[in-house]
């Protein structure tokens, strides 16, 4: 007696909803052709997720009401199969005074053409990049349906993401007769994640005693990146399955019955390091982001720096050589070594590249200002017209030939301001905007390690990870002229930005004053920067994006 099972770990696109019932249809006849008789797609699959203020578009519901109406008709000749998918439902009554909401983060249960049961997510997550009670109300109920026919036939639970952090929404379903836990997800990545998971939904099979599945969503959308990485967990809580992550995948399951209970039986996907996932996350988020929006191609400017070159390659794999441009601009101070470096990793990872001088734009900058600037010494004001001129350049090639500008700068930049509005922030997507300066480095070795991508071995010249960095826009410059060295930098940032930890503990957990004060006084007088830099791929449990929202205008040091 034996059930199969598929969690369909597919890419959806936010607003496709003809696409989207597309793919859910292909998915789930090539389950059933499989023998699988329950499918289960991601939260809110229908739509793509997280369709944000979409949600307050009565029209946009509705064309979701439309489109699961559609789907269960296209899914009526798969006889006897249920397939989950997640969907808003419902509507809100606004005036300018008063607002009445009755929208539901939802999955309905589809069979032979039907709508057969229904499930509103209870548990409403408004937290980091969450801000679903902005736009749903918390159902009440329980949801319990039967999958499969006669003894092959299971009670199965269901449960919408965050619900199944919680204790009760699994124990009602219990209570109701489940005999197997089924969770339908869409949580956005960041390093360790997945595996966080594991152990929670471990909990939670310890605490019901019940079989879990978790189908969780892949792809990239905007700033987020949802890995995969579906599983299946038996009632003693171990694992029984596991997808694979930052693919699309129909992952099939059998549910035996025995005289214990249900088992559950699948591959498991060994289990991968944080710099595989993170450079996974990366390549996907980039690959998404431009090929769903419909951009021809990348364009980066080539410096011959660690932060450049980890973009390049980055960018090479999510879109292949072809796609990328790749462009040095040299200046005054640009070292011969850096010419070099550029020009050899252009050439490793076989891009176009090109060489574009500033300096006659520089000069004429100069002689603009020479009356206004007479008497006054050379500081970051020159230093940062030599990045505006850099800025201007790329987004005219960007206007011109459609390629959307990737931007270099990583997070302990963005942090610090060490960085140029309209200069080296210009551009369109922020690849590494949330890795810090040490995390950098340490990918750049892992990728010239590894080659996931068939792509481009030993991609980064050893001389462009082992030199001193430097923005190289006055002579004989480093970033450690302005910044702490980069493992004290990042540690303050980790436990100041990331984890809320105050000046004071960390002074007594033995980090200098000085680099304490300094760093902390930079975040906070840099806000207004990072509110006009480009959205970038989040892949750490705090980022600057949606998970810090501070105050530009803000006295409070602490």
């Amino acid at each position: 007696m034996t059930l199969k099972l598929c969690l369909a770990q597919l890419n959806f696109f936010v607003g496709d909803l003809d696409g989207n019932v597309r793919k859910i249809v292909d998915a789930a006849q090539q389950a059933y052709d499989k023998g699988a008789r329950l499918l289960l797609t991601p939260e809110l699959s229908l739509c793509g997720y997280a369709a944000e203020d979409l949600f307050l578009r009565p029209a946009f519901i509705q064309a979701c009401d439309d489109a699961l109406s559609s789907l269960a008709s296209q899914l009526a000749g798969l006889k006897g199969m249920a397939v989950v998918v997640g969907h808003p439902t419902g509507s809100d009554t606004r005036t300018r005074s008063v607002s009445t909401q009755s929208r539901y983060n939802a999955a309905s249960v589809l069979r032979d053409g039907a709508v057969v049961a229904r499930y509103a997510k209870r548990q409403l997550p408004n937290y980091q990049v969450f801000d679903e009670r902005r736009y749903f109300s918390p159902g009440d109920g329980v949801c319990v349906f039967e999958a499969g026919e006669g003894a092959d036939s299971v009670l199965v639970g269901l449960l919408i993401c965050e619900d199944a952090w919680f204790e009760e929404p699994a124990r009602l379903a219990k209570e109701e007769g489940a005999q197997m836990l089924a969770v339908i997800n869409a949580s956005p990545f960041h390093i360790g994640k997945g595996y966080e998971r594991e152990a929670v939904m471990a909990k939670r099979v310890q605490a019901t005693g019940l079989p879990l599945v978790y189908a969780h969503l892949v792809g990239g959308q905007d700033e987020v990146v949802f890995e995969g990485h579906s599983f299946a967990l038996n009632v003693d809580a171990t694992l029984a399955g596991r997808a694979s992550s930052f693919k699309e995948e129909l992952f099939v399951l059998n549910v035996v019955h025995g005289a214990a209970g249900l088992a559950l039986k699948g591959s498991i996907e060994p289990v991968r390091s944080p710099e595989a996932d993170l450079w996974d996350a990366l390549v996907l988020g980039v690959r998404d982001y431009i090929g769903k929006n419909g951009f021809p191609g990348a364009l980066l400017g080539l410096s011959g720096g660690i932060d450049s070159a980890l973009v390049l390659a980055v960018a090479v794999d999510a879109l292949g050589a072809s796609k990328v441009r790749t462009v040095m601009m040299p200046s005054p101070y640009t070292a011969d070594i850096s010419w070099l470096d550029a020009r050899e990793m252009a050439e490793r990872m076989g891009v176009r590249y090109d060489e574009i001088s500033i300096v006659p734009e520089f000069e004429a900058f100069k002689a603009s200002l020479a009356k206004d600037f007479a008497g006054l010494a050379l500081d970051t004001t020159e230093e940062n017209i030599q990045a505006r001129i850099r800025g201007t350049l790329l987004m005219a090639l960007s206007n011109k030939f459609g390629s959307i500008v990737l931007t270099t700068g990583n997070k302990s930049e963005m942090a610090t301001g060490y960085c140029t509005l309209y200069g080296d922030m210009a551009g369109g997507f922020a690849v590494i905007k949330d890795l810090a300066k040490t995390q950098v480095f340490k990918l750049a070795r892992w990728r010239n390690a590894n080659n996931p991508y068939d792509t481009c071995a030993n991609p980064i010249p050893e001389r462009i990870i082992t030199r001193p960095p430097s923005a190289e826009l006055r002579p004989d410059q480093t970033d450690q002229d302005s910044l702490p060295p980069y493992e004290i930098l990042d540690a303050i940032l980790e436990r100041y930005m990331e984890n809320d930890q105050s000046i004071e503990s960390l002074i007594a957990d033995g980090f200098a004053r000085e680099d304490v004060e300094k760093v902390t006084r930079l975040i906070k007088i840099n806000e207004y920067k990072r509110r006009q830099s480009p959205v970038g791929i989040r892949v750490t449990h705090r980022s600057f994006g949606k998970d810090w929202r501070y105050p530009i205008t803000n006295r409070f040091r602490a």
